[in-house]
């Protein structure tokens, strides 16, 4: 019996604020970059990190994530590494790596004097039956 398992989880801060667009069919598509540091000790003794950025990609998240996905906050991201390809404006093709984020957590309060309450439930995002060639446009 054969298995498979295409899972990521990402924790770090978002690279830009995110942005939300809608397909043909109405599907709100929102994307976002997200910077993860990796640590460690090299052989002269002397610690590097490593920055690896993320894009990330998530299927009608509620208004709270829209609003709240914003530059240099620390998120959790869970959900599946996705590679695609697309045609540009200009009719080159273009390949693109994304996690389809289906579980996001905000890590961090909305700072001082914010009334955005963080919600009790993470965002279940699901990625819905969209053609991709429905969308050749959209460079994401």
């Amino acid at each position: 019996m054969a298995f498979s398992l295409n899972r990521i989880m990402l924790i770090g801060n978002l690279g830009r604020d995110a942005e939300t667009r809608f397909t043909t069919t109405n599907v709100s598509v929102t994307t976002f970059t997200m910077a993860t540091t990796n640590s460690y000790k090299g052989k002269d003794g002397n610690w590097t990190n490593e920055t690896t950025w993320h894009n990330i990609v998530g299927y009608n998240l509620s208004d709270y994530f829209k609003e709240n996905l914003k530059k240099g906050k620390k998120f959790y991201v869970e959900g599946r590494l996705n590679k695609r390809d697309y045609t540009d404006k200009d009719g080159i093709k273009r390949y693109s790596t994304e996690v389809v984020a289906e579980k996001i957590i905000p890590l961090e309060s909305g700072g001082e004097g914010s009334k955005d309450s963080v919600p009790s439930a993470v965002s279940e995002s699901s990625e819905p039956d969209i053609k991709v060639d429905d969308n050749n446009d959209l460079p994401f």
